[in-house]
């Protein structure tokens, strides 16, 4: 009998949550929001970029008219909600690339992919974004949490592969690059707590790779053994 009792214990106990594979090959887990052509390689890379051929400006537009083509934002949402989280991936930008990690953004940045788009209501400004860039002339480097914290320099490596781990929780956020902890910030009370992730094309030109992307839930036990 002691022997039953302690197997059903054993079996009972809770393990800490696994990481779990965000990307497969027909980004069942995934949906677009915008304009954009998002394929996972064979080699299990994911490459998001924007058709240029269909989608392009047009002569004679006024400046207001053309930066509100050119900023039109295109996103991939994870179509599951997550609250407290450790998220992992790895980016490539090109040069003068400019992309982000959305967290929390329930609006699945409809505003940001309108037309024309509301730059007062995209997902750094409803929910957070964490950016990431490549020699883009903005005051947010990679590791940034937009508009809350700036990351601290010299942990990315400009035209290369970049790996980036964001420790999401109620008390806050953190963001580490390449290791290093380059942003933090407590969050903002009037702001979500709960949403899905995303994944950013900043602009018509834009074209980012995404591999390795894993979740692993906080306070979220595997479950018994079996």
């Amino acid at each position: 009998m002691l022997r039953v009792f302690l197997l059903v214990f054993l079996c009972s106990v809770s393990t800490p949550a696994q990481w779990v594979n965000l990307i497969s090959p027909d980004l069942s887990a995934w949906e677009p929001s915008g304009d954009a052509v998002w394929k996972v390689m064979r080699d299990g890379t994911l490459v998001g970029q924007r058709d240029i051929v269909r989608n392009k400006p047009v002569q004679g537009w006024t400046k207001e008219q053309y930066d509100q083509w050119l900023y039109t934002q295109a996103w991939l949402y994870t179509r599951r909600d997550f609250d407290e989280y450790d998220l992992h991936l790895e980016y490539w930008l090109r040069w003068g690339g400019n992309s982000g990690v959305s967290i929390r953004d329930g609006s699945r940045a409809r505003y940001a992919v309108s037309t024309p788009p509301d730059f007062h209501r995209t997902p750094a400004r409803v929910a957070y974004e964490i950016q990431l860039s490549n020699h883009y002339p903005d005051n947010y480097p990679s590791g940034s949490i937009y508009l809350f914290a700036k990351a601290k320099p010299g942990s990315e490596f400009e035209d290369e592969w970049n790996s980036m781990d964001i420790e999401v929780r109620a008390a806050g956020i953190r963001v580490r690059l390449n290791g290093d902890l380059v942003a933090e910030h407590p969050g903002d009370p009037a702001r979500p707590k709960t949403g899905p992730i995303g994944l950013q094309l900043h602009d018509q030109y834009t074209v980012a790779m995404f591999r390795n992307i894993r979740i692993r839930e906080a306070g979220k036990p595997e479950g018994p053994r079996r």
